[in-house]
């Protein structure tokens, strides 16, 4: 699928996002671009990876924040996992990320180096034309993702230091309870906190809370909602 596809116009493309709104308006952009394109949509991450595999097409156009099944809540790491299960599965697939969550694909920043396929990103405030630029980019197999903050400076997260942020800050749970969901001791959790502050540059300054300032920094970088 990486090969050059620029001047290709009957091309198969997916797109994804539980909007109809959003969809309509994103497949009426790329008929005028491609007007013989083979368009199928999908509004949920249910059921996307066998479509891929059946359909086979050279592009996926799609959102993050999606419900996993029908009727579900729009979330942006349903639409992060599915990503990585698209990379895996299928590594020169071309995907443009089209979302207003963009800083949050920060988080498997190195499985989008490792991809070996297209991968644009386009935020949901970018002009038709500048969407059909990334989809451009991407059917070439070329990789821009200079929209993403925190991507280019180098911003190197562990999983593990995001299972603390997300125990911590989206379930409320103290050291001690997330050190027993981790089954590792206390005194871990703590190191992962020293870590996460230390690539987040958070250090004690008087009067100001570090775990509120960790908060806070892991949130402009996209790595918690």
């Amino acid at each position: 699928m990486k090969q050059v596809l620029a001047e290709r116009t009957l091309v198969k493309i997916l797109v994804i996002d539980d909007h109809e709104s959003v969809l309509s308006g994103t497949i009426e952009t790329l008929r005028k671009q491609y007007p013989e394109a083979d368009i199928f949509t999908a509004q949920t991450a249910d059921g996307v990876v066998n479509l891929v595999s059946k359909a086979q097409p050279d592009l996926v156009v799609m959102d993050l924040s999606i419900p996993e099944k029908q009727d579900g809540i729009p979330r942006p790491e349903t639409g992060l996992q599915l990503l990585r299960n698209l990379m895996q599965n299928y590594p020169t697939l071309n995907i443009v990320v089209q979302t207003a969550h963009v800083r949050t694909l920060v988080r498997i920043r190195p499985k989008i180096d490792a991809h070996n396929g297209g991968f644009t990103v386009a935020d949901k405030s970018l002009s038709s034309q500048q969407m059909l630029t990334r989809v451009e980019w991407a059917l070439q197999g070329l990789t821009h993702t200079k929209d993403i903050k925190g991507m280019q400076r180098g911003l190197e997260v562990k999983p593990e230091w995001l299972k603390v942020l997300t125990f911590a800050f989206d379930e409320g749970l103290t050291d001690k309870a997330i050190a027993e969901r981790m089954c590792v001791g206390e005194r871990m959790v703590r190191h992962y906190w020293s870590k996460l502050q230390d690539a987040l540059d958070v250090y004690p300054e008087g009067g100001k809370n570090p775990r509120i300032q960790t908060e806070m920094r892991a949130r402009e970088e996209g790595l918690i909602d």
